[in-house]
């Protein structure tokens, strides 16, 4: 039987409508629109069911021939990303993942940042959310005593933080502590014009997803936490396996830890000598206290702070489109917005498929923190909007002649996203928008934050020995630990301690993707240095940028390869 003209994409583009169906939260977080009123199924069946369907569409993709090179690249893409999929699924990895920054308890709180609230229509969809939230957790949790019984559980501490993030989200803390019920809150905000019956439903969904998410609370602190594993570190195999999904590449562990001592020692040299053009004769950190003293390189309040992220955002597409970069004029649109929530992380959430929901960059700022350094976040806005990840997101999905529909809305690599948005901000040095000593700085603190994780992700998680020679005379020899890890960033992190704590948090409940930023970064710097070579003169920077993000998003071993047959 003859194939479709485009077979691979048919197939794909199938494989989009089947995993929405059956995750109705990926269609929302991914902006495809039809299942606005829906909920997954987080039970053991409802697991088995996408499960099953990953299976299918491998087999089926892999059986197919693609018509030309766009499709090869899109094959090597599926392949190599549902690849991955289907074996952390025979690792039971995906079904017991519990950790401070993903989860399904987080996935079932935040696609209501998501939601569309202008109409009437949209709120019915948000009442009916909310009021398929306890039968929705109850799955998870079942799921999660399923995992439990045989044996699969995460870190005792992962399950005591996600407890007291909840305990946040439902104001079960004291307001010095935590925030307003963010369910209650959602419900209040419907508007007075919205028929009475449907106001109280809203009020009585969001007082019964409030009450299942405590009870689901309580359950990781009572069932599950005191079976969870004492020890953090998950050990190699687990890590090799997570490294190769974040990243889209196989790397040698042990060469990339000792590469990540080498980069950041690069970096606190390139910091040592901007600190001094800060404040002559500083080291880093007097240079650091000298910019805090003076208040003129601060913002007060978080409104304020938005607004200075959404003007310098908006100013820097104006002036990199058609100079630098390609910008079709949907992508030219970007929301900066405080977070719902309080727990520290900073991160953008793409386009709805028809762009009436912009790309946005979020940032969800602890309840301690209520001023702001512009010169540390300046490089913040370029990663997470342009040339960074709104850019590289927001043109992907944009481009459905090069992209067939699953490259454009759920292909997504964590190395190559992330060691973009890396690649970006030092190109915006490159470009001279950091010509500001202190905005420089700003960004050298963010790449050593990053190269320092490099380190202790791998070697707090493969529990390696801290070299005898490092450069920071850092506990010589010593095997890593979380409190290890924790004083390390201290050392070569200039942020807030909440934000630290998080951090380190994060990369103990969710191992292999904090070093995707700098190896990914890495990786990218080599593709580009590659290009160059071959080009030679003729070598085009804008057109190497266009001819890479037209790739869409994709592994870093299948990205050099399509870049090396361009």
């Amino acid at each position: 039987m003859s194939q479709p003209s485009r077979a691979v994409d048919d197939r794909t583009d199938r494989f989009v409508e089947e995993l929405c169906a059956l995750d109705p939260l990926t269609a929302t977080y991914v902006g495809v629109a039809g299942h606005e009123a829906e909920l997954p199924d987080l039970s053991p069946e409802g697991f088995t069911a996408r499960e099953d369907l990953h299976r299918r569409a491998l087999a089926d993709v892999t059986a197919l021939t693609p018509r030309d090179e766009r499709e090869a690249v899109a094959r090597d893409a599926f392949l190599e990303r549902i690849g991955l999929d289907v074996e952390f699924a025979d690792a039971r990895l995906d079904r017991s993942h519990v950790s401070v920054i993903t989860s399904g308890i987080h996935e079932l709180r935040s696609v209501f940042d998501l939601m569309a609230t202008e109409t009437e229509e949209d709120w019915s969809n948000i009442r009916a959310r909310l009021a398929g939230l306890p039968a929705a957790v109850d799955g998870y949790r079942a799921t999660l005593a399923d995992e439990a019984a045989a044996g699969r559980v995460v870190a005792a501490r992962q399950y005591a933080e996600v407890a007291r993030q909840i305990e946040d989200w439902t104001a079960q803390r004291t307001t010095q502590q935590g925030g307003e019920d963010f369910f209650a809150a959602l419900a209040a905000r419907s508007p007075v014009t919205l028929p009475a019956s449907l106001r109280s439903e809203l009020t009585q969904a969001a007082a019964a997803a409030s009450a299942a998410f405590a009870d689901f609370g309580t359950f990781l602190t009572t069932e599950l936490q005191p079976i969870g594993r004492a020890t953090e570190a998950v050990g190699r195999d687990h890590y090799a396996l997570a490294s190769r999904r974040y990243l889209g590449a196989t790397v040698d562990l042990e060469e990339t830890y000792a590469w990540g001592w080498q980069e950041l020692a690069r970096l606190a040299d390139d910091m040592a000598a901007t600190a001094a053009r800060v404040l002559p004769g500083a080291s880093v950190r007097e240079a650091v206290a000298h910019l805090d003293a003076d208040p003129a390189t601060k913002i007060e309040g978080k409104e304020a702070f938005r607004d200075w992220m959404q003007e310098l955002a908006d100013r820097t597409i104006a002036e990199l489109a058609d100079v630098h970069f390609d910008i079709p004029d949907p992508v030219r649109r970007i929301e900066c917005l405080i977070a719902p929530t309080t727990s520290g992380e900073i991160y953008y959430t793409g386009p709805s498929e028809d762009f009436s929901r912009p790309g946005r960059m979020w940032w969800s700022v602890p309840e301690s923190v209520t001023a702001f350094s512009p010169w540390r976040e300046k490089t913040t806005v370029f990663h997470e909007g342009v040339p960074g990840h709104h850019l590289q997101i927001a043109q992907t999905a944009f481009r459905a002649d090069v992209l067939n529909r699953w490259q454009r809305r759920m292909c997504w690599v964590s190395g190559h996203g992330e060691g973009w948005a890396l690649y970006a901000e030092r190109l915006m040095d490159d470009l001279g928008y950091l010509a500001d000593p202190a905005d420089r700085l700003g960004m050298l603190d963010g790449q050593s934050f990053r190269a320092a994780r490099v380190i202790i992700d791998i070697g707090m998680h493969l529990e390696l020995e801290i070299p005898t020679d490092n450069p920071f005379g850092f506990h010589p020899g010593e095997t890593w630990s979380p409190a290890l890890g924790r004083e390390f960033m201290g050392q070569h992190c200039l942020m807030d301690d909440a934000f630290i704590d998080f951090e380190v948090k994060r990369y103990l409940g969710w191992p292999g993707q904090a070093p995707s930023y700098k190896v990914g970064e890495r990786i990218w710097l080599e593709a580009r240095d590659a290009a160059r070579a071959r080009a030679g003169d003729a070598f085009d920077l804008k057109a190497f940028h266009r001819a890479a993000l037209d790739l869409g998003s994709i592994g870093l071993d299948p990205l050099q390869a399509a870049l090396a047959r361009l």
